[in-house]
Order: structure tokens, then C-alpha cells, then sequence
């Protein structure tokens, strides 16, 4: 009976509401228009507030930014992000001397452990057309023993990450991409050494699920410790084990039996969160994540002594050249020229 495998069905806010190892995850879509010479929107900013506008006036927002929309410079401690930039593109910049361009389907994950400084930019290259951004971002928990270790980061490109497609018996599709976990034998790409989706028991899954209109799919059962997280953001309506469920809705459900899921008459799109709780005290103020407060408040005084490092770039919010396809430099020095 759907009752005694679906835990909760609540709407989706903002951000979406998490479980353990989670901390946050918020699905950003902005219908920017044409852009300026400046890379950021080639309309009026009247009537925002500039540096902190999230109004998604006209559909869409500047978020800190106030020539290019992003998150300029800011700090992170205790945790990790793990960024899916599904549409448009992202530059980012660090205090580790580290940058990229990514987008289009790239995943960024970033342990933050001790400390780091990033910014997030959204480029908009296109002065002819509309500049569509679509990421999410996650944050992922770190346990009390990772949470002071190096920061690191990886870039997955999205020839990199895994999909698989699935057909019921009257050839309808589903496609599940998979940026963490596995399924049936196919694995996502490894996270970051200090991850704590790297632990072999943590059954930590981060996938998307694309279902044709009226297609059927039985999401496979998980480790009955888990948790597991099923955010239904694009559609019209859902069976998941023949509960209806309407599109904009978070669905918490029993990890450890397989779930039928049975697609309304549009295309739809979930994304899945799962993971072995950390079971640990929580303890957070803004960018920091820590277990007890204590900690909190060493955090901060870190950040205004050292700076996690200092900043070693320009400006608060590095944006690449328009033409500069889709790269990485590494805090090691290491390159990665990917194009288009």
C-alpha cells in the first residue's frame, strides 16, 4: 500500500526541505534575456534590489550580483556543494587559486572541509537570444572528522556522468542520470576523497529521473538505514506506488522497498537525494556547518583572521572572457580545456 511506503508528500519551498546527510538544495531557474556587453542581462535592473535580489521579477533574479547575476565571493566551512548546471553557464573562482567555466549538464562538487572562498557567476553569452540558467545545488554534511579536512574540488563534465535509459513494455522512457550512487552496474563518477558519499556504506545517490509522458519505471530499493528524497519539479502529475502526486512536491519515502513510479501526460523530471544519515548535531550560521556552536563561532573568527586563505583574483566575482569555453584550472595547477 502506498501509505506504508511514502513517508511524506509536502511542496516544494525555498529552499526544498532535506534529510540527513543533507543540508540544503535549492533548484535555481532563471529565464534571462539577451545579454549585454557586459555578460549580464541586456534589460532594466529598476525596481531589484541590487545585491540581494531574489524576486524572480520577470523570471528571473541577479541573486548578489549587480552587473552579471551570481553569488560573488563568500565563505564556506563543514560541508560540501555539489552543483548540476543543467542550462547556461557558471564561473567559478576560489581562494585556492582555482577557476572553471562549466554548464550545460557539468557538475561541480566541492568539499569545502577547513575553508574556502568561492564566487559563483552566471555568465550570459548569448546577445542574440535568450541565456536560460538552470543549476541545482546541493550541500551535502560532512562528519565531525572531515569537517576541518583540505578543501578540494572536482569537476564532473558531462560526457562524464553516467545516464541510462529504461523502456516499459510499451516502449515509453526513462532516463535516470546519475551524479553519485549507482544502478545496475553503472557507477557515477567517484566524489571527492573526504566525501562523505566516498564512505562504501553511505549509499549516498544524487540522480535525476526523466520520464516520458505516461511511462512506467520501479525505482530499485535502498539500504533500509537511508533516507531517501524524491523532489518531483517539472510535469503535471505522478503516480509513486499509486499515490497521485502533483508536480512541486517533495516526496520522503521507505527507503528499502522498490517504488513503482507511473508517469502523467506530460514529461516530468524528479531528482532523488539518498544517504545513511551522519547522525550527527548540526550546528550552522549561514556558510558554516559545524556540530556545535562553539565551532560556529571559531569559524567565523577564522574567517575574519585569515580569510581562508585570501582572495587572489580581481574582482569579487571573476567572469571569463564571452569566447573562453568550458575549462578548469586546478588548485595543483593542473588544466582541463573541455570546449563547447
Amino acid at each position: 500500500m502506498a501509505h506504508d511506503l511514502i513517508k511524506n508528500i509536502a511542496p516544494l519551498g525555498f529552499p526544498w526541505q532535506t534529510q540527513d546527510p543533507f543540508l540544503f538544495c535549492v533548484h535555481h531557474l532563471d529565464l534571462y534575456p539577451i545579454a549585454n556587453e557586459q555578460m549580464g542581462p541586456a534589460a532594466s535592473l529598476a525596481g531589484r534590489s541590487i545585491g540581494a535580489d531574489f524576486s524572480g521579477k520577470d523570471g528571473w533574479s541577479m541573486y548578489h550580483g549587480d552587473v552579471v547575476p551570481g553569488f560573488p565571493r563568500h565563505p564556506h566551512r563543514g560541508f560540501e556543494t555539489v552543483t548540476m548546471a543543467r542550462q547556461g553557464f557558471i564561473d567559478h573562482s576560489d581562494s585556492l587559486g582555482a577557476t572553471a567555466r562549466f554548464g550545460d549538464g557539468d557538475v561541480q562538487w566541492m568539499t569545502a572541509g577547513n575553508g574556502v572562498v568561492h564566487s559563483e557567476a552566471f555568465p550570459l553569452l548569448d546577445q542574440e537570444g535568450p541565456n536560460t540558467t538552470e543549476l541545482f545545488q546541493i550541500w551535502l554534511n560532512l562528519p565531525a572528522a572531515s569537517k576541518r579536512v583540505d578543501p578540494y574540488f572536482s569537476m564532473f563534465w558531462r560526457d562524464e556522468v553516467p545516464r541510462t535509459r529504461f523502456e516499459d513494455a510499451q516502449g515509453r522512457a526513462t532516463e535516470v542520470t546519475l551524479v553519485a550512487g549507482q544502478l545496475e552496474g553503472l557507477r557515477a563518477p567517484a566524489p571527492p576523497p573526504d566525501s562523505w558519499a566516498a564512505k562504501p556504506a553511505s549509499d549516498v545517490a544524487i540522480w535525476t529521473i526523466k520520464m516520458a509522458p505516461g511511462a512506467r519505471w520501479t525505482l530499485p530499493a535502498a539500504a533500509a538505514t537511508s533516507n531517501r528524497g524524491l523532489y518531483f519539479f517539472r510535469g503535471a502529475s505522478l503516480q509513486v506506488a499509486g499515490q497521485d502526486v502533483q508536480s512541486g512536491h517533495s516526496i520522503f519515502v521507505r527507503p528499502d522497498a522498490a517504488l513503482e513510479l507511473v508517469n502523467g501526460e506530460q514529461e516530468s523530471e524528479i531528482l532523488v537525494l539518498q544517504g545513511t544519515p551522519i547522525g550527527e548535531p548540526v550546528a550552522q550560521h549561514g556558510p558554516f556547518v559545524m556540530n556545535y556552536p562553539g565551532e560556529i563561532r571559531q569559524a567565523m573568527l577564522d574567517y575574519q583572521t585569515t580569510g581562508f586563505g585570501g582572495w587572489p583574483w580581481s574582482a569579487e566575482a571573476l567572469v571569463h572572457p564571452r569566447e573562453q569555453g568550458r575549462f578548469a584550472i586546478h588548485a595543483d595547477g593542473r588544466e582541463e580545456q573541455v570546449g563547447w
